[in-house]
């Protein structure tokens, strides 16, 4: 066990521990108000336990192997007992697995029954990542006051609802996951996820996408069927939302996110919640994936440092409210507040001819391409996630000579421009069909031509025959173009499979046969002044 706990140290980069001496207290049993029982696994040292913080994670991955190992030892190790309980219907908790939705009752009724334990000692912290930031959020407004701080890292209060968006449905992710989490008690489940990735992937390609979960796993899902038939809006997905609680937590919230994670828009508004409602909160953004180590490593330090002092009583050590990792720069910089004070919002507008410029564009003709959904404008690194897929920053040059994707470039540049905030365009569009998607990312073409992806978003729209302004969200992000690169912006109609490749007919996404090709118009003259609008940092 002595060389599990080093080689967690080294990969977390934490300092040595107390003890690497623990004991483990397996399937206790925590009674549920409906009757079920769930299973829970208490690591604590073999000496001096008694009386420690408890650092509670709800998980529904198992409450062993290469999920929980990492996440529980190290915090064992350095002054907590570590509580890791396994969520309603998984590995051997009772119930049925009904993805987001038990998740407030459940942690409510462990966060009682911890409380009243014998070796409970009057002080806990919430501590996970994913799905074990979403159960935190569930039940935050509503904590017994032993609970004394939640460190979320790359989650959100609304955990499944970003991609659900009737205006842009992202199936990559719920999909994948669904397969996952429907086949992960199996002997050998993660090598047998491995070898059957190619397989999801292309179940992602059937028509209807009603039959992909057959197609990708040989049976029904009952969580796919429902993210393929409800958007984020429908009543069955309403106890999967707790937005609605952010701003009521009293507690000290330390958030971690990534600029390539998939919750980090929803992380981000959760933090302004807290941060409008004048509450204890801070955020810590690196240039990060969901999966990316650096994640682990961020949230294992603000559970120690944080979490630790506050659940001692002490203040943790000094830092500003928000931490970021701003990219082309390749540092940390510390901020205020989100969005940092400092930058200005400033349109940088598409022009004939592939370029970019801060002034609006004259009269000219607008940029036409042909968007065929049996052949779709692939994702290509960005905010993904599926085995076997490279996310974050990564060469677009392939994607960028498609015939379906334009670009718009600025000049070189002859001083360094910071963006960090929120992002977004404006792109005047029309298209030979009613249905169609627009996709905008933003990139940093560096003095050798290579294109980097930096940020983007996608919105569905209706009516697109019709000359209209769609306005797309892109993720936010912290990034530095460096004097002498040039800022590139592409646009199209689709990131498959990231987001669904629209048909173009309209009929609903779970029973669609027919794939119609479209002929895209993007505009850019003085009454369609196409942009991606920058939080550019003021120069003082």
């Amino acid at each position: 066990m002595n060389l599990g706990s080093r080689l967690t140290q080294r990969l977390l980069r934490l300092p040595p521990p107390l003890t690497r001496d623990l004991v483990v207290e397996r399937d206790l049993r925590v009674p549920m108000r409906d009757g079920a029982v769930l299973l829970a696994d208490r690591w604590a040292p073999k000496s001096g336990a008694q009386g420690l913080p408890t650092a509670l994670l709800r998980i529904p991955y198992g409450r062993a192997g290469m999920a929980a190992g990492p996440m529980v030892r190290p915090l064992a190790e350095r002054g907590f007992q570590v509580l890791i309980q396994s969520t309603r219907g998984t590995f051997g908790s009772g119930g049925a697995f009904d993805p987001f939705r038990r998740e407030r009752e459940d942690g409510l009724d462990t966060l009682e029954w911890v409380t009243e334990q014998p070796w409970f000692g009057e002080s806990m912290v919430l501590y996970g990542m994913s799905y074990l930031g979403f159960v935190q959020w569930a039940v935050a407004d509503q904590l017994p006051p032993q609970v004394k701080a939640m460190i979320p890292a790359v989650s959100e209060s609304a955990l499944t609802l970003e991609f659900l968006r009737g205006d842009g449905f992202s199936l990559e992710t719920p999909f994948g996951w669904g397969v996952m989490v429907a086949g992960q008690e199996r002997r050998w489940a993660m090598p047998r996820q491995l070898l059957e990735a190619k397989r999801v992937r292309r179940a992602m390609d059937t028509l209807p996408l009603g039959q992909a979960d057959v197609a990708a796993m040989g049976r029904r899902s009952d969580y796919i069927q429902d993210v393929l038939a409800h958007d984020a809006d429908a009543p069955r997905w309403a106890e999967a939302d707790h937005s609605h609680r952010v701003t009521d937590i009293a507690i000290p919230v330390s958030s971690v996110g990534g600029w390539y994670d998939i919750f980090l828009p929803g992380q981000i508004r959760d933090h302004q919640a807290l941060q409008t409602a004048g509450r204890q909160a801070r955020l810590t953004v690196g240039p990060w994936s969901h999966t990316s180590r650096g994640v682990g490593v961020a949230a294992a330090t603000e559970a120690l440092d944080f979490g630790l002092a506050h659940a001692r009583g002490e203040q943790p050590p000094e830092r500003a409210p928000v931490r970021l990792f701003v990219m082309g720069e390749e540092t940390w910089r510390d901020f205020p507040s989100w969005p940092p004070p400092g930058y200005a919002p400033q349109r940088f507008h598409l022009h004939p001819g592939g370029t970019l410029a801060a002034d609006a564009a004259g009269e000219s003709a607008p940029d036409g391409y042909r968007y065929d959904p049996a052949d779709p404008t692939p994702a290509v690194g960005g905010v993904r996630l599926a085995l076997g897929v490279k996310a974050g920053r990564v060469d677009n040059t392939g994607l960028e000579a498609r015939p379906d994707v334009l670009t718009y470039t600025t000049g070189t540049l002859d001083t360094d421009t910071e963006v960090i905030g929120e992002v977004s365009a404006e792109i005047w569009f029309k298209s030979s069909l009613p249905y169609a998607d627009v996709f905008v990312r933003l990139c940093d073409v560096d003095d050798k031509g290579r294109s980097t992806n930096v940020c983007d978003g996608l919105v569905s729209l209706t009516g697109a025959d019709r000359t209209s302004c769609a306005t797309v969200r892109l993720w936010p992000t912290a990034y530095r173009f460096r004097r002498g690169h040039r800022i590139r912006v592409q646009v199209s109609s689709g990131a498959f499979p990231r987001y669904n490749r629209n048909p173009g007919t309209g009929e609903p996404r779970t029973t669609a046969t027919t794939l119609r090709a479209a002929d895209q118009e993007v505009f850019h003259d003085p009454a369609h002044p196409s942009a991606v609008i920058l939080p550019v940092r003021v120069k003082s």
